[in-house]
């Protein structure tokens, strides 16, 4: 069985100091505590992947596409990705 899985649509993406974070909006405002950086890549599958439900080969297919990479690097790098943002709770399953 294929788990998919969503960006928690309480986490928006914010310009901070050049760089480009994910925060978690809070009652009064961004929870600054709780920050994720994204690099270009990382800004990319986000856009192309908040508010639909997706799996590894989503991602997969997406790196493939958009980059000169093979599917196997693909592969290690969506599934690297997907990890992280679900270690950091930003993923709903």
């Amino acid at each position: 069985m294929i788990r998919k899985m969503k960006i928690d649509p309480k986490y928006k993406v914010r310009e901070l100091a050049g760089e480009h974070v994910v925060v978690v909006q809070g009652a009064y405002g961004a929870d600054m505590t709780r920050l994720v950086a994204l690099n270009e890549s990382s800004r990319y599958l986000w856009e192309k992947l908040r508010g639909r439900e997706f799996d590894l080969d989503d991602v997969v297919s997406l790196l493939v596409e958009r980059y000169e990479v093979d599917e196997a690097t693909a592969r290690r790098d969506a599934g690297a990705w997907m990890s992280r943002l679900a270690e950091c709770g930003v993923l709903e399953q």
